[in-house]
């Protein structure tokens, strides 16, 4: 079993499941991120061994504080990063650096799909409102990942059906 933590989430993935937080990558805190005006980072590459399908995972919590109207669309964001990542991923696998080989592994898969793991508050209240509607959030995500996922997810810490297990912590992400 490998854990990976993502602020206030924790996800634990099978024995046989190779997983990484893309932006602790060394090329892409020192090279990629700065390339062309800057690129963006999903949190979390999962390869599920078995079966060759690598889950590009954006982790948002939204339960403290609600998201800065001033940045695009959570949909629109999430999709950027993940073409960023897939280009980030391409150019590893081409260059002598630390994670080429694990560049090259991502790269060579069966299948990609997309998640947008979401926290929000469960009650809504006027100091903590919902900041997204599910639904219309996987609509929109879906037009715009559908050249690399036709079927998206948006999902939380109670979300069932994945091959992994969540778990949100409330209080300090640390």
């Amino acid at each position: 079993m490998t854990t990976i933590r993502e602020g206030r989430v924790s996800w634990t993935f099978g024995a046989d499941w190779l997983t990484t937080k893309y932006d602790d990558w060394s090329i892409y805190r020192n090279q990629l991120n700065r390339f062309a005006g800057g690129s963006k980072a999903v949190d979390i590459l999962a390869l599920d061994r078995p079966s060759g399908v690598l889950w590009m995972i954006e982790a948002k919590d939204f339960t403290t504080e609600p998201r800065d109207p001033a940045k695009p669309e959570l949909w629109l964001e999430v999709a950027q990063k993940v073409r960023d990542t897939l280009a980030g991923i391409m150019a590893t696998a081409c260059v002598p650096c630390d994670e080429r080989a694990l560049a090259r592994t991502l790269r060579d898969v069966y299948k990609l799909r997309v998640v947008l793991h979401i926290e929000q508050p469960t009650k809504r209240s006027k100091l903590f409102p919902q900041s997204y509607d599910p639904a219309d959030l996987l609509d929109k995500l879906k037009k715009a990942v559908r050249p690399v996922d036709p079927h998206p997810r948006v999902v939380d810490a109670t979300s069932t059906g994945l091959p992994w297990t969540a778990e949100w912590t409330p209080g300090s992400t640390t």
